[in-house]
């Protein structure tokens, strides 16, 4: 009898810890990468959850996760430059099916640090990469997580988060023409609000009134997907309110040399050379000539 209670002390003991690991999202075991976990999230410890980062990496425990998870924590110290070394001097321990999310991770620590150039090279590589059928491993989807949630991603979800990204990077560089020419194609791949304000934004840097004005018109009368967020709606009317504080500027020869010279070309106009035998992709037929729309543009 006394046997008994104790097995089934011991079993409830057992399920306790279980459920407690399961709720805090904290691995099981006494590993450097469990004690960095259990330090991030149990103990509210960034900077003793980074020396066990450290030393997990170190001993090549869970190497992948552990890279990952300590830039991401690094980041949220302001340590962003201290993340990005970390990243580009350990990610050739990691597994190859980890490069993805750690470039997700870079992506992110250079919009941090207001590294345009660094972020736009990457989002560059990581298109072209979609578009010759190297990425997702040939198929459709691919499994990501986020705050411990796994759920699949589209190629074309993804070809929109990242131009998206590279958008809004263009953006901080100026380079309107090209930001807008990347907005357009992600609106043709997955269409919604948010990336209709940010086009706007762009027209309206360019002294495009009545293109920004219709873009926002067809947010307000919920003509695209996402119009009826809270924050998007208030975005819109506050681009809307930048638009008519401009109407009285008009663009002159001066400023469309200005516009004309700050076009990414060797991006934006290069993707013409993604559509040659040598780049096309049969199954991700992404990537159009828009040379034309360019000559539009500046013309």
């Amino acid at each position: 009898m006394k046997s008994n209670n104790t097995n089934s002390t011991r079993s409830n003991l057992v399920k306790d810890n279980e459920l407690f690991h399961v709720i805090h999202k904290v691995p099981c075991g006494d590993t450097p990468y469990v004690r960095a976990k259990h330090a991030q999230l149990i103990e509210k410890n960034p900077e003793m959850a980074i020396v066990w980062f450290w030393k997990a990496i170190n001993t090549g425990d869970r190497v992948d996760s552990a890279l990952k998870d300590m830039a991401v924590v690094m980041k949220q110290l302001d340590r962003s430059e201290e993340a990005i070394e970390a990243i580009k001097s350990f990610r050739p321990r990691c597994s190859k099916n980890s490069q993805d999310s750690l470039d997700n991770v870079l992506i992110d620590l250079y919009k941090k640090c207001g590294k345009m150039e660094e972020q736009v090279e990457l989002l560059k590589r990581k298109l072209r990469q979609i578009y010759q059928g190297e990425a997702f491993n040939g198929k459709p989807t691919k499994t990501a997580r986020s705050h411990g949630k796994k759920f699949q991603v589209t190629v074309q979800q993804e070809i929109a988060r990242l131009l998206g990204n590279l958008g809004w990077a263009y953006m901080q560089q100026a380079k309107y023409l090209s930001a807008e020419a990347v907005y357009r194609k992600a609106q043709i791949v997955e269409p919604d609000a948010n990336k209709s304000c940010n086009l706007a934004m762009c027209l309206i840097k360019q002294g495009r009134f009545e293109e920004a004005r219709a873009l926002l018109d067809d947010v307000f009368a919920s003509r695209v997907l996402g119009a009826d967020d809270c924050k998007t709606r208030q975005r819109a009317d506050e681009l809307l309110s930048e638009l008519e504080a401009s109407l009285p500027r008009r663009r002159d020869a001066e400023m469309e040399d200005v516009l004309g010279s700050i076009l990414d070309d060797d991006f934006v106009l290069g993707l013409e050379e993604m559509t040659t035998n040598n780049y096309r992709s049969k199954r991700l037929p992404i990537f159009e000539q828009i040379s034309s729309f360019r000559n539009q543009l500046v013309c």
